[in-house]
Order: structure tokens, then C-alpha cells, then sequence
């Protein structure tokens, strides 16, 4: 019988049972190739005889014989940095740095081959810059490379024989989207070259012990260009992030396979490059007025940290006949629905009112945990009253108006006290600890609002 022919799309890899100009998944033209059914899945459509008597049970590993094996790691001098990593850089593995354009990834890679060049070799590859515009960035960092060498080179084959001829302790590929290679018939940037460069690029670190970082940029929607199964190739996944119009930037680690995922390092930029944030929380809260009208302190966790953001409101008459809802680092539905509860729960007449809310510092905040904050901004706005001064609110907000408990509400209540705060609204729970603070434990959102 002879084998059925199929379709598959060079670009992302689907299959279709008959040519066609287009391709229908990923709508480029021109990218469909023919082959033969059960050609790329290795194996699919053979017929295996096993014969279980001849299976060797000496392939199978006992746990209990295996020993304790402890990473050796690199220390890259900054905290910040080898806290994320789980302790330091693992040599042999493959990092992955993404984030929007102009966010710092190569600002930041540069500084850590900053902190490793004592004598060790480093490569850094491009592909987006010449190695002139890297020398402008290396002299605004005050950096002057004694090991460092550039390459600039797009070949990923080129790449990796680099890497084996010249053995560096950290090898950067800038970036990952504009590297290709001559075994994949398709353009730099696509689903199929993304993947055979980093399988490439991952042979190459574990053969020479080469701790290899990968620069990629996000999407529109802040997820890491190209196919998910990237992460998966990867060892450790960092992501770096913020608002490039503010100097605050959060790095944090979606994957680590030498570490804890739970960690968040803060960072600041400067003129001369990222900076360590010793006191996050009290640097987000440096310029805070007190005693404003629509504005909030509260605390959120990211990882094993808790940081303090202020939360602003602004209540306006609406000119059209339906009212705005605008949000800066927060979830606009989420506004929608804690504005629905306040005008059922609470009797707050805002249909006739636009609403403008903002997270202080250019953070995007999803945890429901500042949801209070939020209901008492729009509150305090709409009623032109400030809350009290050194008032803190934490809680998140159900459909019923009630105010539930939140995840590390001791943690938050220690960093808040820490701070100088002397009065918190918080959810109604037991607490382990005494605190010299005033807490006002509150069930529902109008328990809340007397506080005004």
C-alpha cells in the first residue's frame, strides 16, 4: 500500500491533506512542502513486536543508589541576580531572558559578563547589533572587557563552533529570534527554526560546560515569542519586567530546574545600567503624599516578597451616556466588577461617573489581594475624602460585598509595620502574632467604607 501524501506548512508545522497557496494556521503563503504521512514523528504508523521476557530489568534506576549531586554555580556578584538563579549561574545550562524591547535584557546580560570577567573567557553573539553599538553600551556601563570577544554572527552552526573553539565560561545569544540554521528550510524567526536553534544551542552547553543565555523578545501579549515547547528545551526561564518609561524592573523565574521558582529580584536603571533595589518597598512609597483623595496604600506578593503600591483613583462626571473605565496596571475587568459591587453592595451611584485607576510605579498588579484598595480609591475619590494618614488596606473583594482573606497576610502586615504604617484594614482572620500596629478587621466592603 503505498503511502498517502500530506502537506506541512515550513512555517508552523501544520499538516493539510492538499496543497494550497496559504497556509490556513499560520496564514503565510508559500510555505507548504509535500511529504509522506508519518514522516517528522519518529516512528509513527511502524508496527513494534515487543517481547517482554527479553526486557533487561538492569536498565531500570534505583533511586536509593543514586547520590546527592550539588550544582556547582557561578557567582555573578549580584544578589539580586543569583537569587533568581537559585544560588548563581549552573555552568552547562540554558537560560532564557525575555521581555519587551527596550526593557534592558541587554543591559542586564552585559552586566553579569561584567561581574564574571576575572579571567575566564566570555562570548557575546548578536545578530541585531553591530559590535560598535555594543561597545557604546559596554562604555556607558563603564565596563572595559579584558576576556569579553564579540561575534557577530546569524549562523547558529557558526555559532555553536565558536562556542567548542572557544570554551567561555558564559556564552550570550542576542537574540535567539534572529539566529538560523542551514538544516531548516525557512526563515530566522519562525516556529521550526526557534526550535532547532535551541536544541542546537543546548547540545552546545552541555558538551562544553558552557552556561549559554538566550534573549527573546514577548509578543503583544507578553508571552514569549515562538512555541511554548522553548521553555521546555530550556533550563531556567527569567523574565524581565516593567514599565521601560519608569526605572523599576522586576525579573523573575517562571522556570528553574536548579532552583525555586517563587523568587522575584528588583531592579532599577540608571545611567549607569540596573541597579540592586535593597528596599523595594520603601523606594515604591519614597514620593507618596499622604492624605490624597483616591489614594490607597495596600501590599501584594510576588514570590517570597511583599511590596507596597499605591493605588490611585480619580471619579469624574461622565460627558458621554455611558461611563469610562481606564485602568494602568490593573485588570480591567476586574475594575468593572469591583465597580458593580460597590454600586449594588454599597449603594455608590457610579453609572453616571468615569473611573480612572492607576498603579503607582508602572507595575502590572493581578493579585486579588489589593482589591480593597482599590474599592476604598474609587470611594475616596468619589467622595473627595482621604483615608486616614498611614492607613494601609488589604482584602479581596467577593460579589456579595464581602471582604475574604488573602494568602501571607502576616507577611504583609510586617513589611506594612516595618514601613511606619500604624492603622491596617485587613480581612477578618485569626492571626498568629501581636503587632504594635492598629489592625481593623472588616467582613464587608461597607464595614469598609466607614473607615472614610
Amino acid at each position: 500500500m503505498s503511502e498517502k501524501t500530506i502537506f506541512t506548512c515550513s512555517a508552523c508545522d501544520a499538516q493539510s491533506p492538499k496543497w494550497s497557496g496559504r497556509c490556513l494556521n499560520c496564514g503565510k503563503w508559500g510555505t507548504l512542502a509535500e511529504t509522506s504521512e508519518g514522516q517528522g514523528a519518529k516512528g509513527k504508523g511502524q508496527k513494534f513486536n515487543l517481547d517482554a521476557t527479553k526486557f533487561d530489568q538492569k536498565k531500570l534506576v534505583d533511586f536509593n543508589t543514586i547520590a546527592g549531586q550539588k550544582f556547582e554555580r557561578v557567582k555573578t556578584k549580584m544578589a539580586e541576580i543569583d537569587q533568581i538563579m537559585g544560588g548563581g549561574i549552573v555552568p552547562g545550562s540554558l537560560i532564557l531572558l525575555g521581555g519587551e524591547p527596550g526593557i534592558g535584557k541587554s543591559t542586564l546580560v552585559l552586566q553579569i559578563l561584567k561581574q564574571l570577567d576575572n579571567g575566564t573567557p566570555l562570548l557575546y553573539c548578536s545578530g541585531e547589533e553591530s559590535a560598535q553599538q555594543i561597545k557604546l553600551r559596554v562604555d556607558r556601563l563603564n565596563y572595559k572587557p579584558q576576556n569579553l570577544r564579540f561575534f557577530g554572527e546569524t549562523n547558529i552552526e557558526e555559532v555553536c563552533a565558536a562556542i567548542h573553539s572557544f570554551k567561555p565560561q558564559l556564552a550570550v545569544v542576542d537574540s535567539i529570534q534572529t539566529v538560523y540554521s542551514n538544516e531548516v528550510e525557512s526563515e530566522a524567526g519562525n516556529v521550526s527554526q526557534i526550535r532547532a536553534c535551541t536544541v542546537k544551542l543546548l547540545e552546545a552547553a552541555k558538551t562544553t560546560n558552557t552556561a549559554v543565555i538566550l534573549v527573546g523578545h514577548v509578543t503583544k501579549d507578553g508571552t514569549m515569542a515562538g512555541p511554548k515547547t522553548l521553555e521546555h528545551l530550556v533550563d531556567v526561564v527569567l523574565y524581565l519586567e516593567g514599565d521601560k518609561y519608569q526605572g523599576f524592573r522586576l525579573l523573575r523565574s517562571s522556570k528553574n530546574r536548579f532552583g525555586s521558582t517563587n523568587e522575584i529580584g528588583v531592579l532599577e536603571m540608571t545611567e549607569q545600567g540596573l541597579e540592586e533595589v535593597k528596599n523595594p518597598a520603601k523606594s515604591f512609597l519614597s514620593a507618596t503624599p499622604q492624605n490624597l483623595p483616591g489614594s490607597v496604600v495596600s501590599c501584594f506578593v510576588e514570590g517570597n516578597r511583599a511590596f507596597l503600591v499605591e493605588v490611585q483613583a480619580l471619579v469624574t462626571p461622565t460627558i458621554f451616556g455611558y461611563p469610562q473605565r481606564k485602568t494602568s496596571g490593573y485588570d480591567l475587568n476586574r475594575l468593572q466588577m469591583i465597580s458593580a459591587v460597590l454600586f449594588k453592595r454599597a449603594s455608590l451611584n457610579l453609572n453616571n461617573q468615569d473611573i480612572h485607576l492607576n498603579i503607582v510605579g508602572g507595575f502590572k498588579v493581578t493579585e486579588p489581594a489589593i482589591d480593597l484598595a482599590v474599592a476604598l480609591a474609587i470611594t475616596s475619590a468619589l467622595r473627595n475624602v482621604p483615608l486616614p494618614q498611614n492607613t494601609l488596606a488589604i482584602g479581596e473583594l467577593g460579589l456579595g460585598g464581602e471582604i475574604r482573606p488573602v494568602q501571607n497576610l502576616e507577611k504583609r502586615i510586617y513589611e506594612a509595620q516595618k514601613l511606619g504604617f500604624t492603622n491596617i484594614i485587613a480581612p477578618d482572620t485569626k492571626l498568629q502574632k501581636e503587632y504594635t500596629v492598629i489592625i481593623q478587621r472588616v467582613k464587608h466592603i461597607s464595614e469598609a467604607i466607614k473607615s472614610l
